[in-house]
């Protein structure tokens, strides 16, 4: 489920905010990829932060970068030379730094770690060594906060980790604050196609880590998305998923088919819908006579439920492979970054949630190149209609129960709400996507042949 905010009014406001403060990158690019005007250049020795986003905080430090985690501390020492003799009292700069990406929710950022940035000048008194020297940069960043729910670790993570270091083209150390080894395990397959070197875990690694340059904290430009105007080479959310997504789930699809694990075969005359099903709240309650509606449409259809042990490469191999996704507004539509540009994106939007539906996913959807249909939900097609009488502002006016207050939107209408669609209404969706993809489908064995 993703993780709705009282604030999104101020959220709006903030991505205003965001793209005015970070700007167009500039012409002339250095090693850190700073953007202008804000930190555009500094000097060996420097640290400069930008607070100005409303999302995020990102500081960058150049010259002799060294970790301290028993601390949690990042030092930067005046000399080049990471074993020049060094005094460890005169503090030229000291900033504070959370890095994740939701700095306006002061709830989750208050369970954050935070780091101290100190910079310093170094004399003879004394000699501080490096245990392991690095010659690239390091990013640092935190998989605290809301991680555990799909969504937030890629809008809130993977896709800033991109937007942030892909310049480096794979030459930069990625330090974690608040490890898990899961995480690493679930992105295994992706985290190589954005650094050549293993992850360092800040809090259990109490060596010395030395560098020559480091941005801490995450770069994020809006939900799911990559703004190319403030990209290198106008890189896009479809560079994204081609080159970092598709490139690394590939290998080990390949894997798991030739070890049975994966079913390769498809019935290539009829267009393949996934429905992404849920159980308890959300879920549809008619699915088995939607299921059987739209194999009457011509579709081949698979039910697909993920898991939370279900391996990200199997949920992309479906997805990559099919024409139609569709389900019910939640965390599972964060896998709209899985299908093909061109595809088709069915997101059924229950009662309460349609500013959250376009902004989270549909908007991203169309980013992408995919062909969204959004499906707002009558009041009789919710449960909540059996519940409230027929002029509850429930039912009549959603936004002014969300006006109340974040609980009252997540106890109403994300955790007591179930779906049961009418399908005479919700065919025509059905039948558009059906019509779409088969013209698609006859177009490209024109184009083949």
């Amino acid at each position: 489920m993703v993780h709705y905010h009282r604030y999104y009014n101020q959220l709006k406001k903030g991505e205003e905010v965001l793209g005015n403060s970070f700007g167009v990158e500039t012409t002339q690019q250095n090693s850190l990829n700073i953007p202008s005007p804000l930190c555009s250049s500094i000097s060996n020795g420097t640290i400069c932060c930008d607070r100005t986003a409303f999302r995020t905080d990102v500081c960058y430090m150049k010259g002799d970068v060294r970790t301290k985690s028993r601390s949690s501390s990042v030092f930067l020492y005046a000399s080049e030379k990471p074993n020049r003799l060094i005094n460890s009292t005169e503090i030229i700069q000291h900033e504070k730094i959370k890095p994740y990406t939701r700095k306006w929710e002061t709830s989750v950022m208050n369970t954050v770690q935070e780091l101290d940035l100190v910079s310093k000048t170094y004399n003879q008194s004394v000699h501080h060594t490096c245990d392991v020297y690095h010659d690239v940069p390091a990013v640092f960043f935190s998989t605290g906060g809301y991680t555990g729910n799909v969504y937030h670790e890629f809008n809130d993570g993977i896709l800033p980790l991109y937007i942030t270091s892909q310049h480096f083209n794979r030459k930069v150390v990625f330090v974690i604050l608040e490890y898990h080894q899961w995480w690493v395990l679930k992105y295994g397959d992706i985290i190589p196609r954005l650094s050549d070197y293993p992850v360092i875990d800040f809090n259990k690694d109490k060596r010395t880590h030395c560098f020559p340059e480091a941005i801490v904290g995450l770069k994020i430009h809006d939900e799911l998305s990559v703004d190319p105007s403030r990209m290198n080479e106008k890189k896009t959310i479809v560079d994204f998923r081609n080159v970092v997504l598709d490139h690394g789930y590939r290998p080990r699809i390949q894997e798991l088919i030739q070890n049975k694990k994966l079913n390769q075969k498809l019935d290539s005359t009829k267009p393949k819908l996934v429905i992404l099903s849920r159980t308890g709240s959300r879920s549809i309650t008619n699915e088995n006579i939607l299921v059987k509606m739209a194999e009457k449409i011509g579709f081949s259809v698979e039910v697909f439920k993920p898991e939370s042990r279900t391996e990200l490469a199997t949920i992309y191999h479906k997805l990559n492979s099919s024409d139609v996704m569709l389900g019910v507004h939640g965390a599972a539509m964060t896998h709209l970054l899985f299908m093909k540009p061109g595809s088709v994106f069915i997101q059924i939007v229950p009662l309460g949630t349609t500013w959250a539906s376009e902004t989270y996913y549909g908007e991203p959807a169309k980013k992408l190149g995919l062909t969204y249909i959004d499906y707002k939900i009558l009041p009789k097609e919710s449960s909540l209609y059996d519940s409230y009488t027929k002029d509850d502002p429930v039912l009549t006016d959603p936004q002014s129960v969300a006006d109340k207050g974040w609980e009252f939107t997540k106890k109403i209408y994300l955790d007591n709400q179930k779906v049961r669609l009418n399908l005479q209404r919700f065919r025509k969706c059905l039948v558009e996507a059906h019509k779409y993809s088969k013209s698609k489908m006859i177009g490209a064995n024109r184009s083949e042949s």
